[in-house]
């Protein structure tokens, strides 16, 4: 704040209008509410319920009422144990994720300088209403929309409008919330507040933006194919045991265990466990995910959308390139420029100059005044001495208005059009005597160059099948230099809307794009069936960011944008991109490999169940046992989400429809087996049923071991090393089953020389169903 205001007497600018007073600004408070745009947060409570209300939880939640009905109270406790802890485990995930979001958030604008009562005060951001004059000054923040009425400031909006470059901004002018000022002073007018400003509409694109979320979808089409197989199924258990003449007693609990087996009650559980464990992994590399769910989108991502300004830009200005009249070199103009730059302020273009310069090469001028930047004559002046004490005046500012002040020299215009063309910011320098003509002796042109680590990184990504485009609000020409910078050699799409039709490849960069743009876009990916990755930093960048499947938000981001993210990058640099997609590949086999299993193993236990009906004329598991076999077998299997694995090339999709039929193969295999078994036990070993129902249990888990290591890698199952969790899990799988069997807790009991043999013999069908699952995969392309 200047000296003025702080008196509390005048404006900066010398405003004469007298502001609004405490009163009016109270009503107008009161009428438009604060100038806030609203975070929105479901209760805690709804997030929870939320975790109860989905196609699993729906299905064991029927199970339960059922099992009440019919006065089975330890089974019914036994899955809504299962059910509340997939619900908690979630909640508590995405609530861990949520309570780092919010550390990290910061407000762009907490106070403002504004004349009440013809007092200059200073007072929260939120308090400013439409027609309150505001004071703006060097390093201050614009709190709300406003009209310019006097004095000229320079305004940094690149977290706004993408503009790599300040603008300067004088009477008239509207400047937006959130913008940085960098130079000068001037009082405004409020135009607008909260959700009505720029930044709040921007805020609300955010809002009704939404990605789809492969993994839900995946959840849903694996719930929805179990639930048409075992509906037929039970349909047909049903029938068949009416046709026997079982009693309705016996019948009920029949269709419950089939129920049951058909349930994948812990894939949800699974997505999040596995996401949770990418989540604290990729957090140690300085990327820190704040929806699970961007974890599980990282591994199918294959076209990156990248915002160039504070992206793949530093977002700060530097010496591109300079051209030096004859008699002069490089370096001279650059130390002879340094001259006319202020060391003091925060004007990026003498702060650019000057790092660029080396003092020493200036000819031995020395300083003697320095006239800063006037916004009306786009120029600074110096005024130094050389070694003879003779005085020399140094003009630095615009080309156009430096060399209408020098006499022509048709090369040094050449040369300025063409570094104009390529999208540089082009100054003039010109020295000469106070009174005498000036001389042009070189130009300087400014960009914002690129990170260093820009190229390795969009060429890492596209050995990884990812295509980056860039995406930008700045213009062409400019975004065209740092796309080529960075290893982009595309087209480049002409300015507006991008097309409804876009495919990766078709253009390199997007430029001149509006935020609104920028979210049309990403749709146009995704509804061409791409899974879309959005890296920015601004507010602009926000709607995209929440569209996308997988929001990128770098260090240096807004609040507003880090709050639309799925992903924030807490380090410099965007090598974080790299390591979130290998992280989510690696999540992704892990999350497959349980679902094969899960969905090998259903379909066997479903057609266990209907075979052991047909071959006995009795239930072969009751649905205690068939709860015991969802814990030891559902819930320890996931351990997969820790597994050894290795990520994959290109980028992973959800393969469904393949996937099932993977599925039902090996199911088939593993049918062969346990129904050889139960055979064996009921017409080898004459088992009673009380006796076959415990052999049943024990073949299932075993072979569901056996499917477990068949599967956990898409080549040969000698191929990798499972993790410590995975052996431990397993043995104790086996023990636990192995124990309850031999001592005949829970189940009728089983000599230990039957369980060990069916231990060994499903220790040989890992091998056979190793054999079944290359071929498979191979013929359907999931190798």
């Amino acid at each position: 704040m200047s000296a003025a205001l702080a008196r509390g007497s005048s404006s900066p600018a010398g405003a004469a209008s007298l502001g609004l007073t405490s009163d009016e600004a109270g009503r107008r408070l009161r009428e438009l509410g604060a100038n806030a745009v609203p975070q929105e947060s479901p209760a805690r409570w709804r997030r929870l319920a939320s975790k109860f209300w989905a196609p699993v939880p729906w299905m064991l939640e029927a199970a339960i009422v059922l099992q009440l009905a019919l006065g089975e109270r330890i089974e019914a406790a036994v899955i809504a144990v299962l059910v509340c802890f997939n619900a908690a485990l979630g909640y508590f995930q995405e609530g861990r994720a949520q309570a780092t979001l919010q550390a990290l958030r910061s407000r762009l604008a907490l106070v403002a300088s504004v004349r009440r009562d013809r007092i200059w005060r200073t007072i929260p951001a939120a308090e400013l209403v439409p027609g309150d004059l505001i004071a703006l000054s060097l390093g201050g923040v614009v709190g709300a929309d406003a009209r310019l009425l006097e004095g000229e400031v320079l305004l940094d909006q690149s977290m706004l409008t993408g503009e790599s470059l300040p603008v300067e901004a004088g009477p008239g002018r509207t400047v937006y919330a959130g913008a940085l000022v960098r130079r000068g002073e001037a009082v405004a007018e409020v135009t607008a507040t909260g959700a009505r400003t720029r930044f709040g509409r921007t805020a609300e694109l955010v809002r009704t933006a939404h990605g789809a979320s492969s993994q839900q979808q995946a959840v849903l089409r694996v719930v929805r194919n179990l639930a048409v197989f075992s509906g037929a199924v039970v349909v047909a258990q049903v029938a068949y045991a009416s046709w026997l003449g079982m009693p309705t007693a016996e019948i009920v609990p029949l269709t419950l265990t089939a129920i049951l087996a058909a349930i994948p009650v812990a894939l949800p559980a699974t997505f999040t466990l596995a996401a949770a464990l990418g989540a604290r992994s990729l957090a140690r590399q300085g990327v820190l995910p704040t929806r699970l769910s961007a974890v599980d989108e990282a591994a199918s991502l294959d076209v990156l959308c990248a915002d160039k300004t504070g992206t793949l830009t530093r977002n700060e200005l530097a010496v591109a390139a300079v051209r030096a009249v004859p008699g002069y070199d490089e370096q001279r103009v650059l130390a002879i420029a340094s001259l006319a730059s202020s060391a003091a302020g925060q004007d990026p273009v003498d702060a650019a100059v000057r790092a660029a310069a080396s003092r020493e090469e200036s000819g031995g001028l020395r300083l003697v005044r320095l006239l800063p930047f006037d916004p009306a004559t786009k120029m600074s002046e110096a005024t130094a001495t050389d070694p003879s004490g003779a005085v020399v005046r140094i003009v630095k500012g615009a080309f156009a208005k430096v060399y209408g002040i020098c006499s022509a020299q048709p090369p040094a215009a050449a040369a300025a059009e063409e570094l104009l063309a390529r999208g540089f910011r082009v100054l003039g320098v010109a020295l000469g005597a106070p009174a005498g003509p000036l001389q042009l002796i070189g130009l300087v042109a400014l960009s914002d160059p690129p990170r260093s680590d820009s190229a390795a990184l969009i060429s890492e990504l596209r050995a990884m099948g990812v295509e980056t485009v860039i995406v930008t609000g700045d213009a062409p020409a400019t975004a065209g230099v740092v796309a080529r910078a960075v290893g982009l050699d595309g087209a480049i799409c002409p300015p507006g809307p991008p097309p409804e039709s876009v495919r990766p490849g078709q253009f390199a960069v997007f430029a001149g794009v509006f935020p609104e743009d920028k979210f049309h876009l990403v749709r146009a990916f995704q509804r061409s069936g791409h899974t879309v990755g959005m890296c920015g930093d601004g507010v602009n960048d926000a709607p995209a960011l929440r569209q996308a499947q997988m929001g990128i938000a770098v260090s240096t981001a807004t609040d507003v944008a880090k709050a639309a993210a799925g992903i924030v990058l807490t380090e410099a640099g965007l090598g974080g991109i790299v390591s979130a997609v290998r992280e989510g590949r690696r999540t992704f086999q892990r999350i497959l490999t349980y679902t094969l299993r899960s969905m090998t193993q259903k379909i066997a236990q479903m057609l266990v169940l209907a075979a052991g009906l047909a071959m006995t004329g009795r239930a072969v598991l009751t649905p205690l046992l068939m709860a015991i076999l969802l814990i030891a077998g559902d819930f320890l299997a996931m351990s997969a989400t820790t597994d050894n694995v290795r990520p994959s090339a290109r980028p992973d999709h959800w393969r469904i429809n393949e996937l099932t039929i993977a599925g039902a193969a090996l199911g088939v295999c593993s049918l062969a087996f346990c129904t050889g078994v139960v055979a064996a036990g009921h017409f080898g070993l004459r088992l009673g049923t009380r006796p076959l129902q415990t052999l049943t249990a024990v073949t299932l888990v075993f072979s569901g071991q056996a499917v477990f290591y068949a599967v956990r890698t898409r080549g040969r199952i000698w191929g990798s090393r499972p993790s410590l969790w995975v052996v431990l899990s397993s043995v104790a799988d086996v023990g636990i089953i192995s124990l309850l069997a031999t001592l005949g807790l829970l189940m009728a009991p089983l000599p230990p020389a039957v369980v060990g043999l069916v231990l060994g013999a499903a220790a040989a069908l890992a091998l056979v169903l190793d054999t079944v699952k290359c071929a498979v995969l191979a013929r359907l392309g999931m190798r």
